[in-house]
């Protein structure tokens, strides 16, 4: 019956509506009642009937009205080009790591380590912590956590040699993340307009955070051993520069770690130059088969600016890096940075200074070592047996990433799209490239969702190239 009765009501007031102008207002719940002598209940199930086509619309202590008709139309944004202008510089978009797809995908273009690669029971019960102390409501040093600040130069001091100086607490600036960090070093160490060196291929952060800058990328050669000294200095004298960007640790994204007599000429060809050395140790947690050594362990005289991150390895919530430079580079950092961000959450500070000190930290990243070892293995054994005309030029003793060669035919463009329409996400190297790339790259991220797929992700990538062949 009240079924019957609600939709002879709806019946009654869609002939209603259909001759009513819009914003005219229906007759009160009460009235309808009495009008179609039915329950306050069916009456209010005919209205949220109405509501729910569009005829109608409610609006709490006023009543309900018939809905205004709104025209389609295209919105028209002209006028703000004129309000803008050209924008400054067409800088790289973000990169292809940092897109996101449904989880029935084979993901081999991650930017950030799975989740059960985290760990993140110990992030768990410290943001549990941390919102019971004083972090949660405190403002925090503009320069960062004492404490944080301790254990960054702690950690740089153990490994400092005999008749070097290790850095002191006061020469750690906190960042709300690496990416920050580079942006913060460019404009306050290199300046807009300026040249700066960098390894091409590089990271693509990087060239974001120069062209967001205003500052002048310099490639130089570097392969899976790490960049051309020889090119280094000519770079050098060449453009006058004044700072080199690179990651001697487990590059991203060829893999590459610079071996003692590198290190040693750079260093040497740096101070030479009376220039720094900016030093991304993004990977410093993901040794494999070799533990990083940074630069900056070897360095007592100011000219390596050494970035450390812990975002990727605790938790992509906790967006905590930390600079540690000496002299008047690191007030410069700092003021930058403190007019950039004014200070880093001390929550975020306070959890992953937590994490870091546990001593169920180090059995972690133990076990890290061995689950990034069998992935890694895992794809590479995969793209072998797969997609035979790949290379991967050196098997990396860390970080994430695989550096894949392909023909030089290949079309990038074309594979990366059809692999995508197969189920497999790739990333094209020409993102990591600061000026032309010298070849048809592949960056595959091994610590990505459900490594099992990885060798159907290879076979499917297999067949892509395969078809590019038969065309």
């Amino acid at each position: 019956m009240n079924n019957d009765s609600s939709a002879r009501i709806v019946a009654d007031l869609d002939a209603w509506i259909a001759s009513a102008a819009p914003g005219a207002k229906l007759p009160s719940t009460r009235t309808l009642v009495t009008r179609y002598g039915a329950s306050p209940v069916t009456v209010q199930k005919a209205l949220r009937t109405l509501a729910a086509r569009g005829a109608v619309e409610s609006r709490p202590g006023v009543g309900t009205f018939v809905r205004a008709v709104r025209v389609a139309r295209p919105n028209d944004y002209g006028w703000q080009t004129a309000a803008l202008g050209a924008p400054p510089h067409r800088g790289p978009q973000l990169s292809t790591a940092l897109r996101t797809f449904p989880n029935d995908v084979i993901a081999l273009h991650a930017g950030y380590p799975d989740r059960e690669l985290l760990p993140e029971r110990l992030v768990r019960a410290a943001f549990t912590r941390a919102a019971r102390g004083d972090a949660a409501v405190n403002r925090p040093p503009a320069a960062g956590l004492p404490e944080l600040q301790a254990w960054f130069a702690t950690e740089l001091g153990t490994a400092t040699p005999a008749g070097t100086a290790p850095p002191a607490p006061s020469d750690v600036v906190v960042l709300p993340g690496s990416q920050s960090g580079l942006t913060t070093t460019f404009r306050a160490v290199v300046g807009a307009g300026r040249p700066l060196l960098v390894e091409s291929p590089t990271y693509w952060g990087a060239i974001l955070a120069a062209a967001r800058t205003g500052v002048r990328v310099v490639p130089v050669p570097s392969g899976p051993d790490g960049p051309d000294p020889d090119e280094l200095a000519r770079a050098f004298r060449q453009t006058g520069a004044r700072a080199f960007y690179a990651q001697p640790n487990f590059a991203n994204p060829t893999g590459a770690r610079w071996s003692p007599g590198l290190a040693d000429r750079v260093l040497d060809t740096v101070r030479g130059h009376g220039a720094y050395l900016i030093e991304d140790d993004w990977a410093h947690d993901f040794g494999i088969d070799a533990e990083p050594v940074p630069l900056a362990t070897r360095d007592d005289s100011g000219h390596v600016i050494h970035l450390r991150s812990l975002t990727k390895s605790v938790s992509p919530a906790v967006r905590i890096a930390a600079i540690t430079a000496r002299g008047p580079a690191r007030e410069r950092i700092l003021a930058d940075a403190q007019a950039e961000s004014m200070y880093v959450s001390g929550l975020l500070q306070t959890v992953a200074l937590d994490v870091v000190t546990q001593p169920a930290w180090r059995t972690h990243l133990r076990g890290l070592r061995h689950q990034l070892a069998a992935r890694r293995d895992l794809l590479v054994g995969a793209l072998q047996e797969h997609v035979p005309d790949a290379r991967v030029e050196a098997v990396p003793p860390g970080g994430l990433n695989l550096w894949v060669r392909l023909p030089d035919a290949t079309d990038l463009g074309r594979l990366v799209a059809d692999c995508e329409a197969a189920g497999v996400v790739v990333a094209a190297g020409t993102e990591w490239f600061p000026a032309e790339p010298t070849g048809a790259y592949l960056r595959l991220n091994y610590s990505g969702p459900n490594p099992g797929a990885f060798p159907d992700g290879a076979r499917l990538l297999g067949r892509a190239l395969a078809r590019q062949r038969q065309r």
